[in-house]
């Protein structure tokens, strides 16, 4: 199952996208709307971007975010209790096999990789 959406990254596209992805478990709905909050704070509200959610190979599922800034880089931080950001890489890492960023000169995707054996939602879909 592959889905592709494009999308402004607002607060109100969050929830939304959560819809869309209601079929699949909560790791794959909190990782698509973790990174597309990211394009929020660090590149901008109302930058355009593309979620896709796919099969790999390899049975894993795969959540991609395509942004238009290739130089606003995500970075894994410890936060500390008090911290009230930083938060949202560690939890995509402590979440996902693995994950990364793919650069090109006009755009970059960060991405994740999950257990496809729980991507979808117990519903039958």
């Amino acid at each position: 199952m592959t889905l592709e959406l494009r999308l402004l990254a607002t607060p109100k596209a969050v929830p939304e996208l959560r819809h869309h992805l209601r079929h699949h478990t909560y790791d794959v709905r909190l990782c698509a709307t973790e990174l597309v909050t990211n394009v929020i704070d660090h590149v901008g509200e109302g930058t355009p971007v593309t979620v896709r959610v796919l099969g790999t190979d390899d049975g894993h599922t795969r959540i991609e975010v395509t942004d238009p800034d290739p130089r606003a880089l995500p970075l894994l931080l410890r936060a500390t209790a008090t911290d009230e950001h930083g938060r949202g890489m560690a939890l995509l890492d402590a979440l996902a096999l693995r994950w990364g960023v793919e650069q090109g000169a006009d755009r970059k995707t960060v991405w994740c990789e999950l257990d496809g054996l729980n991507s979808l939602a117990e519903s039958g879909c």
